[in-house]
């Protein structure tokens, strides 16, 4: 296994006050420490509250362009195919040119196609503005752990991958919610032109109070055939599931096998390749716990979409209700996500997220039992259950990942964590889809249909119960990376 080497971080940033401390270890004022995990936590709040927060209001969107059902749906997978095939390509110049400065370029981005979106015009318009945000949200998650690792050392890592996480989380999980709200009081441009005074909150605290840069002076020139046989497998792959089970989309899906087969001779045969497949190589820690990663996504990125739909069709209950009850999830997860990180720290990171998905099996148990007349407090119950594995699953997931490298590589795994969280989350609507279209056809949802949108719901929380065993055999698979590979680090 990779284990880190200590770097020095801030060069020429002294601190006559303090202590001296050895040069080869951080040389980080707390306050400094703190004020980065606050923009790192801001940032990485925004972008996935915007990826879920845009579902509840595809429907205005809809009507204010004149949509069909396949425009609305890539006003969302826009930004997540694009998000998913920049991060790992993003995360390898991170490394060689910076990862402060890419981190600042992600949030200029973001900003900027935020307010592109709130300002579009047309169809095409909202969706362009989406790319840009893609662009900008996989800049962000590509370099954002990246920094946070480099800054905060191994006994205080996992808290602040924690605090990440639960922003994330949060994010995630609130954003149907405030949402909802927005688009209900100030029509649906307010959930975009949110980011924006956030947007520069952040880059001004980046550029005034963050000192320093993170890069490694050793990386070589960028791998730009890799990068494109990566991307368009990515593109195959992930296009491909959106159009499943046609067999457009199987062909697709071909087509990005094949480039994976094409991507992996060309980067074995590279001296600096975009991706060092070594990471992969005897290091069952990093290879699990990503597989674990997209699969945890895959199970769980959905279950707000689904229970939005059965809240407010088969069970009639209006969207601010809805709401309430779908943000039980959330709040689970914000409060188990930091202290779970805290304890990877000292207990084997693989005990506590092996737990966490099986807490998350379990709750999809408890989805699949949900009919028409199931009392509300199961429903809270389940979806509490959902939150306490999601919450213990993902902040020591994201540590044994980070941990599982070199420091020269901690952009590129940075870049998987996120990646495997946007392909999870496209896997996740493409099994939910796909579902759907197999049961429910293109007719629209109406009172005829609320049997088979149950019947739906039921199947796809069916299907990801089966995806959360794999997951939990993933998790516990990985190994140890506590230097005893016991339970508790002596």
């Amino acid at each position: 296994m990779h284990r880190f080497r200590t770097v020095k971080i801030w060069p020429g940033k002294e601190y006559p006050h303090l202590p001296p401390r050895p040069t080869s270890h951080f040389v980080a004022h707390p306050v400094e420490k703190r004020i980065l995990l606050i923009v790192t936590s801001l940032a990485s709040f925004l972008v996935p509250y915007t990826v879920s927060s845009i579902a509840v209001a595809l429907p205005a969107i809809g009507a204010d362009f004149n949509l069909d059902a396949v425009s609305m749906g890539w006003v969302t997978s826009a930004y997540l195919l694009t998000a998913a095939v920049c991060i790992i390509p993003f995360g390898k110049l991170a490394d060689m040119y910076g990862r402060k400065r890419l981190f600042i370029l992600g949030n200029i981005l973001f900003t900027a196609g935020s307010l592109l979106a709130a300002l579009s015009w047309a169809g095409y318009a909202i969706i362009a503005a989406r790319i840009v945000q893609g662009l900008g949200g996989s800049l962000v998650f590509a370099t954002s752990i990246a920094i946070v690792t480099a800054v905060f050392p191994p006994g205080e890592r996992g808290r602040a991958i924690g605090i990440i996480t639960a922003t994330v989380y949060a994010g995630l999980s609130l954003g149907p919610f405030l949402g909802g709200i927005i688009t209900q009081h100030f029509g649906w441009p307010g959930i975009f032109l949110v980011n924006v005074p956030i947007g520069i909150l952040v880059l001004i605290a980046t550029l005034v109070s963050i000192p320093g840069e993170w890069a490694e002076p050793g990386s070589h020139g960028f791998d730009l055939v890799g990068a494109v046989l990566y991307c368009l497998m990515l593109v195959g792959a992930l296009y491909g599931l959106t159009l499943l089970p046609t067999p457009g989309g199987i062909l697709w899906m071909v087509a990005g096998a094949v480039f994976l087969y094409g991507f992996v001779r060309w980067e074995r045969r590279r001296p600096s390749p975009m991706l060092d497949l070594s990471l992969f190589r005897n290091n069952p820690t990093f290879i699990f716990s990503n597989i674990a990663a997209m699969i945890n996504y895959s199970v769980v990125f959905a279950v707000g979409f689904l229970m939005s739909l059965y809240l407010q069709y088969n069970r009639g209950l209006d969207p601010q209700t809805a709401g309430v009850i779908l943000v039980t999830m959330p709040v689970v997860q914000m409060v188990v996500s930091p202290l779970a990180g805290h304890l990877s720290d000292s207990i084997e990171p693989r005990i506590i997220a092996t737990a966490g998905m099986a807490c998350t099996t379990a709750g999809l148990g408890l989805m699949i039992l949900v009919s028409q007349a199931t009392p509300v407090v199961f429903i809270i119950a389940g979806l509490m259950i959902l939150g306490l594995g999601y919450g213990l699953f993902s902040s020591p997931n994201t540590n044994a990942i980070m941990s599982a490298v070199a420091v020269h590589h901690l952009g590129v795994a940075s870049a998987m964590v996120s990646t495997m969280r946007a392909v999870g989350q496209m896997v996740s609507m493409a099994i939910a889809m796909m579902v759907f279209s197999i049961i429910l056809g293109s007719r629209p949802i109406s009172p005829p249909v609320y049997p088979e949108l149950q019947l739906s719901v039921t199947v796809t929380f069916s299907l990801f119960l089966l995806l959360g065993l794999v997951g939990i055999w993933a998790s516990y698979s990985r190994g140890s990376i506590h230097p005893d590979h016991g339970e508790v680090d002596t």
